[in-house]
């Protein structure tokens, strides 16, 4: 029903049918809360609910996560509000408004690549604390770090297995003869 990207500076369009609330007695608005509030009505073309905003509009939209809630309100004598749909959604950077040097990588990707470079600065030191007057410093175990490189690895595994539109979980296939 409704998307579950939307890509700022770009054209919004995009058609709700629901026949227990049609365009011509109920109105259908949707809004979304997350780095921003964006409060959108559909426009009413027969039965159909028609959500559409414009190029310049949408590039005003704060890409992150957000929560939606889809609500249906009656135009008749008495006034009803019915929640139709929620969830959430992310609006995805317009990648021509970003400046020259934007860091695109997600979350994962930074905190794998932090981790890395950490182990590979460790491999230089072979103490785990020191203590010098009354100052005292702890690293990180090798093997939390070792563990934490591996969730991560797998997360931006996932996260590229989606991006080309492969289940964003691995599949072990087994066969048995």
């Amino acid at each position: 029903m409704i998307p579950y990207t939307l890509t700022a500076g770009v054209t919004l369009a995009f058609q709700v049918n629901l026949t227990a609330y049609p365009a011509d007695g109920w109105t259908l608005s949707l809004h979304l809360r997350g780095p921003s509030s964006i409060d959108l009505t559909a426009e009413n073309s027969n039965v159909i609910h028609q959500f559409s905003e414009s190029a310049s509009n949408t590039r005003q939209w704060k890409a992150g996560q957000y929560r939606y809630v889809l609500r249906a309100t009656s135009r008749g004598d008495d006034l009803a509000v019915v929640e139709v749909d929620s969830g959430t959604l992310e609006i995805i950077p317009d990648l021509l408004a970003m400046a020259d040097g934007t860091d695109t990588r997600s979350h994962a990707q930074k905190v794998l690549e932090a981790i890395e470079a950490v182990l590979e600065g460790r491999a230089r030191k072979d103490q785990s604390k020191y203590k010098i007057n009354n100052r005292e410093l702890e690293r990180t175990p090798l093997p939390d770090l070792l563990a934490f490189r591996k969730t991560y690895k797998a997360e931006v595994a996932r996260e590229i297995r989606k991006a080309k539109g492969l289940s964003p979980f691995q599949h072990v296939r087994v066969r048995f003869s």
